[in-house]
């Protein structure tokens, strides 16, 4: 294979990399998919309603949604943004140097949206690599900034996004749980919410009967008709929350958070205090959704309104606290953690082809069977094999597979695979 000549810009590869980066990255990359696995293995609605499950769902699955909700919910995917952003800064200060980084990162990120298209509609249609790569795009107006610009342009247009959602969220739940529901400019809204349910259950039975008798072919065509253009959609929503944490994200990398220039001793005191009132914050949260009966507009509104809120602090403690453990890493887990994070962007789309032979009928066919607690458990041996193939493989190539084909094509040119 052929190698990049002399001065070209050219990826970053092994003692170059940054150990807190990729340790993080392992951690959130498995941690995403504990969140993800309610959505693969039952309805997509069931993601964050446990009414949308197709098997009961009572007891002791209502007490791990209310503990998923608290630990896991938006805080992975929040952290896997954060260091989405430090990883742009990254990338932008090392081809700067080379100049034309403007075109070089476009056109990194406009592969990544090719990629996160074929991920939407050939496995998986909670994709997350289209929101990255649309926002990252905007994002790479703020790389230049000083940090605290940054991190300011970030807490503001965050806090906007919650207060929006909240606000726009809102008025749905009050109309269907509260007494201004009578109101006459209220009329109506309870019909259209029974409508939307019973078209979210229709839309659950379609998956269910092609997941059980269908074909892939026919998993793929039902993504690419029926919910051809959701992506856009969560686009839309989500990137009141994406694009922020990326600018974070970047102020994070700046300030040091992941290479050590932080005093350890202050940054373990701030990320312990972020998850503790990040725990503080969002259990009475998730507790009233419990005894709230799991309403459909009372866990959306959790879900999509004030949580974004409260799950802050523990998405910055949390980078923090891992930041901490990944620039010092020691042990058999740790390593393997470290491989993960650095095939990251094959194991986030590897685990979807993974779950698709697990879920679909032409192979395990275990969709909307599983109950939560048993999803969970396939989710931990998804985790296991994230760990055990990601080290033996980067020992003997330079990078993921993924990672490889995406360097190729941003680069233009075909780079070793092979130590």
């Amino acid at each position: 294979m052929a190698r990049p000549g002399a001065g070209a810009a050219v990826p970053v590869i092994g003692s170059d990399r940054l150990m807190s980066l990729d340790y993080t990255r392992g951690i959130a990359v498995m941690g995403i998919l504990f969140a993800n696995i309610i959505g693969m293995g039952q309805p997509y609605s069931a993601y964050a309603w446990p009414g949308g499950f197709l098997s009961p769902h009572d007891g002791l699955a209502d007490g791990l949604w209310v503990a998923q909700f608290v630990l896991i919910d938006g805080k992975m995917r929040g952290l896997f943004t954060l260091l989405f952003g430090a990883g742009l800064v990254l990338f932008t200060d090392r081809a700067r140097a080379k100049g034309g980084w403007v075109a070089l990162a476009l056109l990194r990120l406009f592969w990544l949206l090719v990629f996160g298209l074929l991920h939407y509609y050939l496995l998986w249609r909670g994709d997350i690599l289209t929101l990255y790569a649309l926002c990252g795009a905007i994002a790479l107006v703020a790389v230049n900034w000083s940090w605290p610009q940054q991190l300011a342009a970030g807490l503001v247009a965050y806090l906007a996004g919650v207060v929006w959602n909240t606000v726009q969220i809102a008025p749905l739940w009050a109309a269907n749980e509260t007494v201004r529901g009578q109101l006459p400019e209220y009329a109506g809204v309870a019909e259209a919410t029974e409508a939307l349910i019973a078209s979210d259950r229709a839309d659950a039975l379609r998956e269910a009967a092609i997941a059980k008798n269908g074909t892939w072919l026919d998993h793929v065509v039902h993504v690419a008709t029926v919910h051809r253009w959701e992506w856009v959609d969560q686009f839309v929503y989500y990137a009141s929350e994406a694009l922020p944490l990326m600018l974070i994200g970047m102020a994070l990398y700046r300030m040091g958070l992941f290479d050590g220039r932080l005093d350890r001793r202050t940054q373990a005191l701030w990320g312990w205090a972020g998850v503790f009132v990040g725990i503080l914050l969002t259990l009475p949260l998730g507790l009233w959704v419990y005894f709230g009966g799991f309403t459909y507009t009372g866990t959306l509104l959790a879900q999509l309104g004030p949580m974004g809120l409260t799950r802050l602090p523990m998405i910055l403690g949390l980078a923090a606290l891992l930041g901490l453990s990944g620039s010092n890493p020691a042990g058999w887990f740790s390593s393997r953690v470290i491989a993960a994070g650095r095939a990251a962007f094959t194991n986030y789309v590897g685990t979807s082809l993974v779950m698709l032979l697990v879920f679909q009928g032409w192979a395990l066919g275990l969709f909307g069977v599983l109950s939560r607690e048993q999803l969970y458990l396939i989710a931990i041996a998804g985790c296991i094999l994230m760990l055990l193939w990601s080290k033996p493989w980067l020992r003997r190539y330079r990078f993921g597979p993924l990672e490889w084909l995406w360097r190729c094509l941003t680069y233009r040119r075909l780079f070793a695979l092979r130590r």
